[in-house]
């Protein structure tokens, strides 16, 4: 027999929090004067309503007290708490009382859920009053969101139904009684409205009203004390199912007659969806859908009204859904009573729901309300003149009209061509996923409405000190646009979307986002710095009508119900995909079918619900889900998670702790996402004491209660405040200046930083005013505007690359090639001459030999001119630049050494820095205005100071063997990776945890920085086609997603740092990883299963890595390099204390050549490599030296080569170097000068490339050319 539950284990409620039996109170229906008003009486007075039964899980009767602790889920739940104000309570009637006693408790007695006011319950479940029919009416629902003063929400379904009331009050035989009584006394024709409330933790709207559906067909025809005892069994029923974690997982119950279909979300982040998304769509034009957006995104104190109560609660939360992943922050109340109208005078933002009874009394007792009429699809603004709603931005509104017009909204159009269904369960099944499937198309294109209203937030982000420039965001807004933006950035709405930008939360937003994004706009989000418009930008806006109307019009931009879609194709009754391609927006929205979901059906309840039974159904999910999970294929791993997860609910509640805890541990390995980190940890803190014994000898529990036992206890919680940027108000010292500049986002690098504080303090105190950086910063953004608005014709477009940009340009001068403006790009110099604009080339930075700043004689003046020389030309570039001549002299010069440097170095971000220097010279220049200015913009000269004080000096091997150098750490990257894109990527880890992707085609970073632990990563292997393993310092195995760059499982076998990675080779099925760790263990994983297969231990520590040569690991520890069996049998051993007696070392790393039969060593403290043979490595090993090395860290082979890596002496300096060694000849055939920190990883790319990454001083990634 299963253990009970701990007392003080709270487990997480099922979906039943609380059910109801209202209606009206007994002692106003008994009086014999209100029976004789009401005989014949067409209009019956309203009576008040009550709580007449209230049903609270656990339902286990007490004839089984042994059992009475199997279902402990409300046990310590705080009592009944009411916000408002507290009114006198009628007593219990004996016939009507709580479940388990002749006579019912006191609902102050009853243990009720947070949230759930038993004093406001009958209003809402009445809102229209308790009305005595002459006639029997159709049952009905309606739906409550009941809300606590925590904000915490739990979600009500109302069934209301009628039953005949009687002379005698009740029931015969269970048959309703239609003869009129007589005039003795009897009722004729007298209907009672009762109502059934289910009150839940989760949204389940559609299922609870099948599920009161299914319980109204019992209730109607019912005795009148036989009422509760099936309100208490559908309540149990209800109370025994458990809510599916986030995941494919949905779950089935038989309510009979129907199956009742318990929906998942799907995943953490999304909401829980159980209604109908289109109901709005049906309701209100699109343009109209637009409008109430608009109110609440701007948070309008909004009220819906409707004749049907349904429908005020449906169609709030739809748009609820359509503002995810931004959330309603105000009060949301969709139902009000004709008793709550005064909650309409709140002066604070808010959405809800009235009758439309009440229409007229509220439009002319409220002031500032928007009325929304969801029957008449109507919307009247009770506002001010001054405080109109304003209109959504255009460009946005017309794409969400054009693609709501492609739905299809209407099943009936997808059934005409079929048969009828004979089976009631089938055709259900059939209209929910054409629900669901219509459901995922409307999220899809609200998210992407949302997308194109706030994509550019994010160019206005500082993330590393999390600052907004909202002034700059509303600077770059069209004209017509500035007053909805100024609206929408005051929002708390906007507020906690920022922060959830500045963490980098892939949401929906984050994902459509990425997916909806261009490939221009994906690559200067990664390298430009600053931003500005490419070339292939300048001519797509030229050839693109919408640009020119979100240019022109919106400046009188039309309101949002006079929108013309022009040229929308005709309206496609049968449409089942939306075309994006005429949709007119240069992002098209990513048609993304909706996630295949699995359905898991709940064993049947059975009846009376005593403990041995509770014990039984129990049993039988545990039961069944073993037996689901045994037939899972291997790649269902989402699948698996949610089983995992139910399985350890049940056999928490059956009190088998131990088992439960496995379950988590499974689960922790497949899917983290959903792991109940608080659950487990109470489930631990509850164990008694041999369970934890038990569980301490079992090292994957061991394993799990330490990681969430361990956490610390006061950590302090992030900072996740949102700040603004504003100007300085006091004189700056050096330090905050430099954090001034990186939260303003003009540059992050310190040491500019510092050169710019120099220039702008040139003959000055150190110390910078308020008003020298505020000229500086608008001079800055002043340029930026500039770049913004340059329109260069085709003419000129053409001569460029695309991905060019225009980064200055001069005023109008005479030149000896015409009249016009010169132009700088990252590239070249070129004149945009005037009149008839045409594009005359000057010369690429490359090119240019000279520049020399000169005057030149006119009449009795010297003009200030320019002269560039070019290396392929004997014609001078001259051109009369007068006052900007000497700024222009030091920016060309700083290009040019900022091109050659990079050419050297074969690292574009030089030329990126050099950008940046010319830029801030521009910005100090305007400035200060004055006879010194260019004199202190020369101290952002530093290339070209570097070039003359220090030559540059890369050896020609070097230079010839370099490829091209990446940075991981800079510029501004995307959250995740394209799903179609196929380029060869290139995986980088960084300290903390941090992980980057790079497309090794291009070099451009796929991936911003997103974290696996926060401890050092070792090593990286992919182990399969879609996952990537990472093996870090805390222990812990992370496991990669390469598809959705996401982390959510992690394997915790190893009890040390993991050091080393290595697959199987060959078409071996199931494949298998063998992993090792510093303590010596290693693993062998199922990659299918994620099981450990099986597992050694090496007698001696220090285990680094490992190799897999013919079925047989070679391991590398400090002391020895050991082949071992993949049993873990030693066959051969290399000791280093037997070949180096002299001092003392160890193995650093090594290299398997089967084919010379060799092993190649490095060791600590040797400049050396060291080659055994195979056939004895008892003979003393042959030796390479490699020439002013200092320190080896690593070392790969590469076709018929080793390349190792480590620090060397170059021109007198310590370096990063590498050595590359022919094999066959054992001699050094290439010194590379390869960082300017060490050397501390290799990696190679097919053989063709070898990648090399430094320590943490300069923090680049080379790639090398392999001959």
């Amino acid at each position: 027999m299963a253990e009970a539950v701990p007392q003080h284990l709270a487990l997480p409620s099922g979906l039943l929090e609380l059910c109801a039996l209202l209606g009206p109170a007994r002692d106003s229906l008994r009086g014999p004067e209100q029976v004789a008003q009401r005989k014949g009486v067409k209009s019956l007075s309203s009576l008040k309503p009550e709580v007449l039964s209230v049903f609270v899980p656990p339902f286990v009767s007490k004839e089984d007290g042994a059992a009475a602790g199997v279902n402990c889920a409300t046990l310590g739940k705080p009592r009944r708490r009411s916000f408002r104000k507290k009114r006198e309570r009628p007593k219990a009637e004996p016939w009507r009382g709580l479940p388990g006693g002749p006579r019912g408790p006191d609902p102050e007695d009853v243990s009720v859920p947070n949230g759930v006011d038993l004093l406001a319950l009958p209003q809402l479940c009445f809102p229209g009053g308790v009305c005595v029919a002459s006639e029997p009416k159709e049952d009905c629902v309606h739906f409550l969101v009941l809300t606590d003063v925590c904000g915490n929400r739990t979600y009500g379904v109302v069934a209301q139904y009628y039953r005949p009331l009687h002379d005698e009050y009740c029931f015969y035989n269970g048959k309703m009684h239609w003869e009129v009584s007589g005039p003795s006394g009897g009722t004729a024709g007298c209907f009672v409205p009762f109502a059934v409330c289910v009150v839940s933790r989760f949204p389940y709207y559609n299922a609870l009203k099948d599920c009161l559906s299914c319980l109204l067909t019992h209730l109607k025809f019912c005795k009148d004390f036989e009422v509760d005892n099936h309100i208490k069994d559908f309540a149990a029923k209800l109370s025994l199912i458990p809510s599916p974690p986030p995941g494919p997982l949905h779950l089935i119950f038989n309510m009979k007659p129907l199956q009742i279909v318990f929906p998942s979300r799907a995943d953490p982040e999304s909401p829980l969806i159980d209604l109908d998304l289109h109901l709005p769509l049906l309701c209100f034009s699109p343009e109209k859908v637009l409008q109430i957006l608009t109110c609440l995104l701007t948070e309008q104190r909004v009220v819906f009204f409707s004749s049907s109560w349904a429908l005020l609660t449906l169609v709030a939360e739809c748009f609820m859904v359509y503002l995810h992943p931004l959330q309603w922050q105000h009060t949301f109340v969709p139902i009000l009573s004709g008793q709550m109208l005064d909650f309409l005078m709140a002066p604070t933002s808010f959405l809800m729901g009235c009758h439309l009874d009440h229409f007229e009394e509220v439009s002319k007792e409220a002031d500032g309300l928007i009325l929304i009429n969801i029957d008449s699809g109507s919307i009247a603004h009770l506002s001010k003149e001054d405080a109109a709603v304003p209109d959504i931005p255009l460009l946005a509104a017309q794409t969400f009209v054009q693609r709501v017009q492609t739905l299809q909204l209407y099943h009936e159009l997808d059934l005409a061509h079929l048969c009828a269904s004979t089976d009631l369960n089938e055709d259900r099944a059939s209209r929910r996923a054409w629900q669901q499937g219509l459901n995922h198309q409307i999220q899809q294109i609200t998210v992407h409405l949302l997308v194109s209203i706030f994509r550019d937030v994010k160019n206005h982000l500082n993330y590393e000190h999390r600052v907004f420039n909202s002034e700059e965001f509303l600077k770059t807004r069209a004209p017509g646009d500035q007053a909805f933006y100024k609206q929408v950035l005051d929002t708390y709405m906007f507020h906690a979307f920022l922060k959830a930008r500045l963490s980098r939360r892939m949401d929906a937003f984050a994902q459509m986002d990425l997916h909806t994004q261009s490939e221009e706009d994906r690559i200067n989000g990664t390298l430009l710095s600053p931003r500005r418009p490419t070339i292939e930008k300048m001519a797509s806006r030229k050839s693109s009508p919408l640009h020119a109307a979100d240019r022109r019009m919106v400046v009188s931009m039309p309101n949002l119900q006079d929108i013309v879609v022009l040229e929308l194709p005709p309206r496609n009754s049968s449409l089942r995909k939306m075309h994006t391609s005429d949709c007119g927006s240069s992002h098209a929205v990513l048609c993304v079918a909706p996630k295949s979901t699995h359905t898991f059906k709940i064993p049947e309840v059975h009846f009376p619900l005593v403990g041995q039974c509770v014990q039984a159904f129990h049993a039988d999910c545990a039961a069944q889900l073993t037996k689901v999970m045994g037939s899972l294929p291997p790649e269902s791993s989402a699948l698996l998670a949610g089983y995992l997860y139910l399985r350890g609910l049940v056999r928490l509640t059956q009190g088998q702790l131990l088992g439960a805890l496995l379950d988590f541990q499974s689960l922790y390995k497949t899917d983290v996402r959903i792991f109940p980190a608080d659950l487990v940890q109470r489930t631990v803190e509850s164990l008694s004491g041999p369970e934890r014994a038990q569980a301490e000898r079992t090292p994957e529990l061991r394993r799990l209660m330490s990681k969430v036992m361990d956490k610390p206890a006061d950590a302090p919680k992030a900072d996740d405040r949102v700040k603004h940027f504003e100007l300085p108000r006091t004189h700056m010292q050096l330090d905050d200046f430099v954090k001034r500049v990186q939260e303003s986002g003009i540059v992050k690098d310190t040491g500019t930083i510092h050169r710019l504080f120099a220039a702008l303090t040139v003959g000055h105190e150190k110390q910078i005013d308020p008003e020298t950086f505020k000229d500086f910063y608008n001079c800055w953004k002043e340029a930026e505007a500039e770049a913004q608005d340059v329109s260069l014709p085709l003419s000129v477009i053409e001569h460029l690359d695309k991905n060019e940009c225009v980064y200055k340009l001069s005023s109008s001068v005479k030149t000896n090639r015409g009249v016009g403006k010169i132009a700088m790009t990252q590239k070249r110099l070129f004149l945009l001459t005037e009149g008839r604009p045409g594009y005359v080339e000057i010369s690429t930075f490359r090119n240019i030999a000279e520049v020399r700043s000169t005057t030149v004689a006119f009449l009795l003046l010297r003009i200030p001119t320019l002269k560039v020389k070019m290396v392929s030309k004997k014609e001078v570039f001259e051109a009369n630049l007068k006052n900007e001549c000497d700024l222009w002299h030091l920016m060309v010069k700083e290009m040019c050494a900022g091109k050659r440097l990079a050419d050297e170095h074969k690292d574009p971000q030089y030329v990126q820095q050099a950008l940046t220097h010319v830029l801030l010279m521009d910005a100090v220049v305007g400035a200060l205005q004055s006879p010194g200015a260019v004199y202190a913009a020369s101290k952002l000269s530093y290339f070209d100071k570097m070039k003359n004080e220090m030559p540059l000096a890369v050896p020609k091997t070097t230079s010839e063997t370099l490829k091209h150098k990446i940075n991981p750490s800079a510029g501004h990257l995307d959250p995740a990776e394209k799903i179609e894109d196929a380029h060869p990527k290139l995986w980088c880890a960084l300290d903390e945890g941090k992980v980057i992707v790079f497309d090794a085609s291009s070099w451009t970073a796929h991936q911003h920085c997103f974290k696996v632990g926060t401890s050092k990563l070792n090593c990286m292997v992919m182990a399969e086609q879609s996952q990537v393993w990472v093996g870090s310092e805390d222990s812990v195995i992370y496991i990669i997603n390469i598809h959705s760059m996401s982390c959510n499982k992690q394997l915790t076998d190893h009890r040390s740092s993991v050091t080393g990675l290595v697959v199987q080779d060959g078409a071996q099925a199931p494949r298998e990883v063998y992993s090792c760790s510093m303590d010596g263990t290693v693993l062998a994983w199922n990659v299918s299963t994620l099981r450990v297969t099986s597992r050694f231990q090496l007698p001696s520590c220090g285990l680094s890595s490992i190799r897999l040569h013919n079925d047989r690991l070679w391991c590398c520890t400090g002391t020895s390099i050991m082949l071992v069996t993949t049993n873990g049998f030693v066959r051969q051993e290399l000791k280093i204390n037997e070949n180096f007696t002299e001092i003392s070392t160890s193995f650093l790393g090594f290299q398997l050549i089967p084919e010379q039969e060799q092993l190649w060593a490095a060791c600590a403290g040797y400049g050396d490599l060291y080659i055994w043979s195979l056939r004895d490595l008892a003979q003393p090993p042959q030796r390479i030296h490699l020439p002013e090395c200092s320190e080896v860290n690593c070392m790969i082979r590469v076709k018929k080569q080793i390349w190792v890596g480590g620090t060397g002496l170059s021109q007198g300096r310590s370096k990063g170097k590498i050595y590359v060694i022919d094999t066959e000849r054992k001699t050094v055939e290439k010194e590379l000068v390869a960082h300017a920190d060490t050397v501390k990883t290799l990696c190679s790319a097919e053989d063709r490339y070898v990648l090399s990454g430094s320590g943490r001083e300069e923090g680049k990634i080379a790639i090398w050319k392999v001959e």
